[in-house]
């Protein structure tokens, strides 16, 4: 199984759904999604905002922020998932921000990237990635990236709950 597989039955069975932001992803997240069979039961949209000031225009992510760090930053990619997650009306949203070469961005290295989760109940989640490759490599390993981030968060999330409907045991 796919990890967007895995992420799309997680949801679905816990009645979620998700919501993505793609900045040096281009689309690609939201492509992984869709070409699985039923996506359309847990996943809303996609906001695929690779030009910086539609960071801040569509999705929220603060001007001073983008202003003082660039586009590429951990701080605009946890604002770019809790952004798209409350735009596009989601409980779960994903961001992918980064530098795929070939040329640096903001002072940042091709290869540097910040894949982000924002979730229900405050969770959140950013990761640092240091890729290697060409643009393909480094936007391909970003996808999976956060497809994995998510899967992961919605495995600690459910053992809490599971914690919680058991008394705390």
């Amino acid at each position: 199984m796919t990890a967007a597989a895995r992420v799309l039955e997680l949801l679905v069975e816990r009645g979620e759904t998700l919501a993505v932001a793609e900045s040096l992803t281009g689309g690609l997240v939201a492509a992984e999604l869709t070409s699985v069979p039923g996506a359309s039961h847990s996943f809303r949209g996609s906001v695929t905002a690779y030009a910086t000031p539609l960071k801040r225009e569509l999705l929220g992510v603060d001007g001073a922020l983008l202003a003082a760090r660039g586009a590429v930053d951990p701080d605009v990619a946890r604002q770019m998932a809790t952004g798209v997650r409350r735009v596009l009306g989601a409980d779960w949203g994903l961001a992918t921000t980064g530098v795929a070469g070939p040329e640096p961005q903001d002072g940042k290295p091709v290869g540097t990237v910040y894949v982000a989760v924002a979730g229900p109940d405050g969770a959140e989640n950013v990761t640092a990635l240091r890729l290697n490759g060409g643009r393909a490599d480094i936007r391909s390993e970003s996808v999976r990236s956060v497809l994995a981030l998510l899967c992961a968060e919605l495995g600690k999330n459910a053992r809490a709950q599971d914690t919680e409907r058991n008394g705390g045991n």
